[in-house]
């Protein structure tokens, strides 16, 4: 099957192009040793760690990327490792390490405890994503009454051992390659390559990392994590894919959540393929509403109607299957490059002004632009160094979401995605190559469930009506399914809590707050 496109959230994006928040020197936080567990009902046989030391300390050298370096130097960080099983079924066996950032509660009198943050991906750093929301807490009552506290789920960012499948020189070479022959020897080549990935993958990592890299051994993690912190209950922000572990946590442990905003939800009860087009469908109407905006600006890219914009996007990248164009510094922007770019830019409104220059640039035979997002997209940073977010990506769908192995089942996929999304429509005939999850090393450890809850507090799920990435309607599913509140966001971007939409904001702090969720039918604009 055609790979999903990744699903990196506007959050991570944010860690992307923002760093930490500086104080001054005298705020700085002591290395220190920590143990507050164990606390709440624990597992048998896991009482060490759930009841284990953390020793904390300064952030700097849990830096995986240039942004992070950055942002990790404010010295009102800490981070340290939180040691867990490989394995939950042998516990005794093989540990790994989870890398966690912490920035304390302002208001320690009047602390309510821990809100551990997830950004989504998979694959998308915590630690990152939390040092980003350091400004956006700073001034409110969330950072004053709440620790906020990042993780890098296992396999990710700072967490050893990492995930890795390509070198830097490999994925450039592979961004490179758009798979668009379609033809029984182009289906044969692209397999091929799907099998050496997955082998790169095996080797590099490891088998037994790979078997346990899925939502279902992070959701222990995080209630480890919740232990380790002295927390007898979990207060969980979770963006998109980070909206699966809160509702897979909840079903394993409802009776250790106080509190959750889920923003951008994936429906757990939908099948990959379903998933995949009903993100196609959201893209496109992202691409639409990029497309009217253009409309009505006096020089635009695509044109001034609106219905000629597909066409107008196609004429521009299409030939980039064969004919990649320069982009600057020895590199091509290549046909897949200027589609991830666009859906890069998709994901949130304040990006549009800058796909609009870059297709600009492409109607110019430049690529410097389009290259530039692409690389946000893919986590390449300046020097040509990558982050390892779409290696996890790749390993954690595998194990998570159903395997579409049979070619006719791929090929009618893939045409389901061209027709819900027509402007990512490269003007071959549908394929049936499959991806590299057919040929991975080992089985399954997700399904697509809905989730089957016990006594569970009232859960705060954001849903944005426009959303490209997690549409909708997948929020109004998990609200259901967690039979807790929706409240609904107008607008054309992924995720918005925490932004500086006031109506959400004011509405998700009051809740983790005072635990009221907001009346229901609440719907906000920006």
């Amino acid at each position: 099957m055609a790979r999903p496109h990744r699903v990196l959230t506007a959050m991570a994006l944010l860690v992307l192009v923002a760093g930490g928040c500086g104080v001054q020197g005298d705020q700085a936080l002591q290395p220190h040793n920590e143990r507050k567990g164990p606390v709440g009902p624990i597992p048998t046989g896991l009482d060490r760690f759930y009841g284990q030391e953390l020793a904390w300390g300064p952030c700097s050298g849990y830096a995986t990327t240039s942004a992070d370096r950055s942002a990790f130097q404010d010295p009102a960080l800490e981070c340290a490792r939180l040691e867990v099983p490989m394995d939950y079924a042998h516990p005794e066996a093989k540990t790994i390490r989870i890398g966690v950032l912490r920035k304390p509660a302002t208001d320690q009198q009047s602390r309510i405890g821990a809100l551990m943050v997830n950004p989504g991906g998979p694959g998308a750093s915590g630690m990152s994503a939390a040092a980003s929301l350091t400004t956006s807490v700073s001034d409110n009552e969330l950072g004053e009454r709440f620790d906020l506290v990042g993780f890098d789920p296992r396999g990710i960012g700072a967490s050893e051992p990492a995930v890795r499948c390509l070198s830097d020189s490999e994925r450039d070479a592979e961004r490179l390659d758009s798979d668009a022959d379609t033809s029984p020897p182009g289906v044969a080549e692209s397999e091929q390559e799907e099998r050496e990935y997955a082998s790169k993958c095996a080797e590099r990592t490891g088998v037994d990392m790979l078997a346990n890299v899925g939502t279902r051994e992070v959701v222990r993690d995080l209630d480890v994590l919740r232990s380790a912190l002295g927390e007898p209950k979990l207060n969980y922000l979770g963006y998109s894919y980070g909206t699966r572990i809160g509702s897979e946590y909840a079903e394993s442990f409802p009776g250790n959540v106080r509190a959750m905003v889920l923003d951008g939800a994936i429906d757990p009860g939908q099948t990959t393929v379903e998933a995949l087009v009903a993100q196609g469908a959201g893209f496109q109407r992202a691409f639409d509403d990029f497309a009217d905006w253009c409309a009505d600006r006096s020089q635009c890219a695509l044109g001034n109607d609106p219905k000629q914009a597909v066409h107008r996007f196609q004429q521009l990248t299409r030939p980039l299957v064969d004919d990649p164009v320069q982009a600057g510094q020895g590199r091509e922007l290549s046909y897949q490059d200027a589609t991830m770019a666009a859906i890069q830019a998709l994901y949130a409104p304040t990006l549009w002004e800058t796909l609009d220059t870059g297709l600009a640039e492409l109607q110019q035979g430049r690529g410097q632009t389009m290259l530039s997002l692409a690389d946000s997209y893919f986590g390449r940073d300046s020097s040509g160094r990558y982050s390892n977010t779409t290696d996890a990506f790749d390993a954690i769908h595998c194990v998570d979401d159903k395997r579409v192995t049979d070619p006719e089942e791929v090929r009618k996929a893939d045409r389901r995605y061209r027709e819900a999304a027509p402007f990512l429509d490269d003007g071959n005939p549908p394929s049936s190559a499959r991806d590299m999850c057919a040929f991975w090393p080992v089985p399954v450890t997700g399904e697509p469930t809905q989730p089957q809850v016990g006594e569970l507090p009232p859960v705060l799920v954001i849903s944005t009506t426009a959303d490209p990435a997690t549409p909708y309607q997948a929020g109004v599913q998990l609200v259901q399914a967690l039979h807790g509140r929706l409240l609904t966001y107008e607008g054309t971007q992924h995720t918005v809590y925490l932004q500086g939409v006031s109506c959400v904001d004011d509405a998700g702090t009051k809740y983790l707050v005072d635990l009221e969720v907001p009346p229901e039918g609440t719907r906000c604009t920006g």
